[in-house]
């Protein structure tokens, strides 16, 4: 199992109440699964509009439990951003 970081921006980072938390998963999918436990309620929704980088490459839509995560990795986890 690895262990690394989520780090939440913006919508995510408000409903998560904080700015990053460890990761302790093989996968994304079971890294999110986690973190929705964590924090129950509107993280839960934003999620469903995150897009997702893994060590700086997106994840674009590959199925959340196909991708592995490293030891001492770092997941962002990024809602949509207006503006530009």
């Amino acid at each position: 199992m690895a262990t690394g970081t989520l780090r939440y921006w913006a919508a995510a980072k408000s409903a998560a109440g904080v700015a990053e938390e460890p990761y302790d998963a093989d996968d994304l999918g079971a890294a999110l699964a986690a973190a929705r436990e964590r924090h129950p309620g509107e993280l839960v929704r934003v999620l469903q509009r995150c897009s997702f980088l893994v060590d700086g490459n997106p994840v674009g839509t590959r199925g959340h439990e196909t991708v592995r995560l490293a030891e001492g990795g770092t997941v962002e986890v990024l809602p949509p951003f207006a503006g530009g």
